[in-house]
């Protein structure tokens, strides 16, 4: 059963999209059966022509959030304030429903590594990314989410766990979290922890949209690739979500062997088959049917033992 003891400050999206390049035709062609679309904003910052035009197209019809992987927020060194600049610039063109980006870091001495790099979570990392972050929401006069990323190796040093940081970063900096589920259950499998115990510190007046993706099984790893449909192990953690937060926009992305658009619809629509069916269940059936299946899968628990293993000798 759905929670439902709070009002969510956020806006209530439904369902959504990522909007790419490859189905611009398709969400132009009609009436988008999306409830919203999700941007990504470096494909739109401080350019024109027929992206940004067709981002003007799609926002004039439905909600749009722009979803960033450049901010750095991360990073020991300055904001990069001519990237800020051009931000804010699309954020008051565009005025989306949320401006959201990835808790990480990208590069060093203002050169991208394309990448989206772990942090040290420890006190003294907590008050410098929850202070870039008041910074960045100053200047963009309006507050951001930040979305847990896929990870594949650990600092020793960090004396806060993950889910633990997300959370007093969202509370310290007056911010918002993009809970990406799929992020959460590749960690977990990678580093060997349990993914309930990340669901359950996530504080519901904080969370304000969902990410969901597919990732692929490396053998000894999962990759987050977005190159996939959603794994039934996480539909399962997203339902638990639901059942947990209550109602959440939540998004469907898949950014490689992007298929066509209707197929995308077809996982975006499953999306809301889902956070139905989790009103018809309480949290607690849900997490006895995922900890029963973990139980019963021998290979499931020994990854997450190699997993733990791979974490104890990270960086």
């Amino acid at each position: 059963m759905v929670a439902s003891a709070f009002k969510s400050p956020w806006p209530r999206l439904g369902f959504g999209v990522g909007l790419r390049a490859e189905h611009y035709d398709d969400v132009l062609g009609g009436p988008p059966r999306a409830d919203w679309f999700e941007a990504i904003s470096e494909n739109y910052v401080g350019t024109g022509g027929r992206p940004l035009d067709v981002l003007e197209r799609v926002r004039r019809d439905r909600p749009v959030a722009l979803h960033g992987v450049a901010l750095s927020i991360g990073s020991a060194h300055p904001l990069d304030r001519g990237y800020l600049a051009d931000l804010a610039a699309l954020v008051e063109r565009i005025q989306p429903a949320l401006v959201t980006d990835h808790l990480c870091w990208t590069g060093v001495d203002g050169r991208s590594l394309y990448d989206l790099l772990p942090l040290p979570y420890d006190e003294p990392t907590l008050a410098h990314v929850a202070d870039r972050v008041r910074r960045v929401q100053d200047v963009l006069g309006r507050r951001i989410l930040l979305e847990n990323p896929s990870t594949y190796l650990a600092f020793r040093h960090s004396t806060i766990s993950e889910w633990d940081f997300l959370a007093a970063l969202a509370e310290r900096a007056d911010c918002g979290i993009l809970l990406d589920v799929n992020n959460v259950y590749v960690s977990a499998h990678n580093l060997g922890f349990d993914p309930l115990a990340y669901l359950d510190a996530m504080p519901a007046p904080r969370v304000a949209q969902i990410h969901l993706a597919g990732f692929t099984d490396m053998g000894t790893y999962l990759f987050d690739t977005h190159s996939a449909p959603v794994h039934e192990d996480v539909w399962r953690l997203y339902r638990y979500t639901i059942a947990r937060l209550g109602p959440v926009p939540t998004l469907i992305e898949w950014d490689a062997d992007i298929p066509a658009f209707g197929r995308l619809l077809e996982e975006m629509e499953r999306a809301g088959r889902e956070a139905a069916r989790a009103e018809t269940q309480t949290a607690e059936e849900i997490r006895d049917d995922i900890e029963g299946r973990t139980a019963a899968g021998p290979a499931r628990a020994a990854t997450l033992a190699r997993g733990a293993r791979a974490a104890s000798e990270a960086v």
